[in-house]
C-alpha cells in the first residue's frame, strides 16, 4: 500500500510506518519521547509496539483510564501535571498509541501543554485508523456533550498497522465498519457496494478496505481542513448519531453504545431524512436500513428518550445560528450539506427505525 500524503502529514501502513518513524526519531532533535495509552492499550498493544522502536531517546509511558467517560478535561490536567513532573517541553515528542479517545485527547494534551508539542497518532482501533487518526480534530468531550473542546492540529505523522485489529472484540471491529459505511455512502458507491454482502468479504483483502477508507477520509479533509464546505459531508449519520451516544452515555437506565453502534442509527436515521426530503429514492434507503441492520443489532427507543435526544441536538458542534444543519445523502455516494431539517420528520425517523 502506497503512503497517503495528507495535509502536511503522511500516513503509512503496516512495516513501512515503522522504519519512516524510526527515522524520523532518528533526525529529529527531540528532548525525550512521551508514550500516551489507555489501560487497554498498554495491556494489549503496548507490547507489540516498543520493540518496533529504534530510539536513543528517554521513553515515558502516560497512562490514563479507558473509555469515552474519561475524555474530559480533568483526564487532561492529570496528564498535564505527569508532563510536567516528567520534565516534558516544547521539544519533546508525544506517540499517541490507542483508539479514538487516545488519539483525540493525546493530540489535544500535545496541542496545549507550553502552546504545543510535536505529536505522532499510531491508531489501534479500526475506529480510530479509518476516522479519528486521521484530518486533525483533537479534542475532548464536555459533560456528555461529544468533542466540545478541542482544535484541529494535524500530527507529524500517523502509522496504521492492522496488525493491532487482533486485539479488538467483534463489537469493537463493527463500530469501526460504521464509518466505513459512512465513507461509502458520502463519497464513493462502489465503495458501499463491498459491503452489501458481508459474507462474500474476503478479510485477508481487508487492509485494502481500510486503505480506501482512510484515502476518501482524506480526499474530503484535503479540500476543506476547518470544516467551511465539503469536510461537513463526513457528519452524515453523526448528527443524530452523537446525541444518541451522548444520551446513552448519561442515562443510567441505558446500556452505552460504541460510537458505531450510535453512528449506524444515525444513519438510518438521516438516511429517511434524505428519502423523505426527495434526494434519494425508496430502494435506495431499504438497501441502506437493510444493510446496516443486518450488522448492527436493533436498539430500543422509548417514546420518553426521543425529545431528550432531540435536546442534545441543540448543543451540536455542527448547528449554525441556532439551526441543526444536516448532512444527507444525495444518491449512494453523494452529499448534500447545510440541510435544516424540522424535528417533525426526526420525529418520524425514529417511529420508521423502530418500525
Amino acid at each position: 500500500m502506497q503512503t497517503i500524503q495528507a495535509n502536511n502529514y503522511p500516513i503509512y501502513f503496516n512495516e513501512k510506518g515503522y522504519e519512516a518513524l524510526n527515522s524520523f526519531l532518528n533526525e529529529s532533535k527531540y528532548s525525550n519521547l512521551f508514550i500516551i495509552v489507555d489501560n487497554n492499550t498498554n495491556e494489549f498493544c503496548l507490547s507489540r509496539f516498543l520493540p518496533f522502536l529504534e530510539t536513543n531517546l528517554t521513553i515515558e509511558i502516560v497512562e490514563f483510564e479507558a473509555g469515552e467517560p474519561n475524555k474530559n478535561i480533568e483526564t487532561c490536567v492529570q496528564i498535564w501535571n505527569v508532563l510536567t513532573e516528567l520534565g516534558a517541553d516544547r521539544k519533546s515528542l508525544v506517540i499517541n498509541v490507542g483508539g479514538g479517545v487516545v488519539t483525540d485527547l493525546g493530540g489535544f494534551v500535545a496541542s496545549t501543554f507550553k502552546r504545543g508539542m510535536d505529536f505522532i497518532h499510531i491508531p489501534t482501533t479500526l475506529l480510530s485508523m479509518v476516522d479519528a487518526s486521521v484530518g486533525g480534530k483533537t479534542g475532548v468531550d464536555l459533560g456528555n456533550l461529544k468533542n466540545q473542546i478541542g482544535v484541529i492540529n494535524v500530527p507529524k505523522m500517523v502509522l496504521i498497522d492492522t496488525q493491532y485489529l487482533e486485539t479488538l472484540s467483534k463489537n469493537e471491529m463493527r463500530s469501526g465498519l460504521a464509518e466505513m459505511l459512512k465513507h461509502g455512502l458520502i463519497y464513493d458507491a462502489a465503495y458501499w457496494e463491498k459491503f452489501l454482502d458481508l459474507k462474500a468479504i474476503d478479510f485477508a483483502d481487508f487492509d485494502e478496505l481500510i486503505y480506501r477508507s482512510v484515502e476518501i477520509k482524506n480526499e474530503i479533509v484535503t479540500q476543506d481542513p476547518t470544516e467551511k464546505n465539503i469536510r461537513k459531508a463526513l457528519n452524515f449519520g453523526h448528527t443524530l448519531g452523537h446525541a444518541i451516544e451522548s444520551y446513552f452515555l448519561e442515562n443510567k437506565n441505558k446500556t452505552s453504545l460504541l460510537h458505531g453502534e450510535a453512528i449506524a442509527i444515525g444513519m438510518i436515521l438521516e438516511s429517511y431524512i434524505s428519502l423523505e426530503k426527495g434526494l434519494i429514492n425508496l430502494e435506495e434507503y431499504n438497501q441502506i436500513k437493510t444493510t446496516i441492520k443486518a450488522i448492527y443489532d436493533d436498539v430500543l427507543f422509548e417514546d420518553n428518550d426521543i425529545a431528550p435526544i432531540l435536546e442534545l441536538l441543540i448543543h451540536d458542534k455542527k448547528n449554525e445560528y441556532g439551526n441543526i444543519q444536516f448532512a444527507l445523502i444525495d444518491g449512494i455516494g453523494k452529499i448534500k450539506i447545510n440541510q435544516s431539517v424540522e424535528n417533525e420528520l426526526i420525529l418520524k425517523a425514529f417511529e420508521d427505525y423502530k418500525s
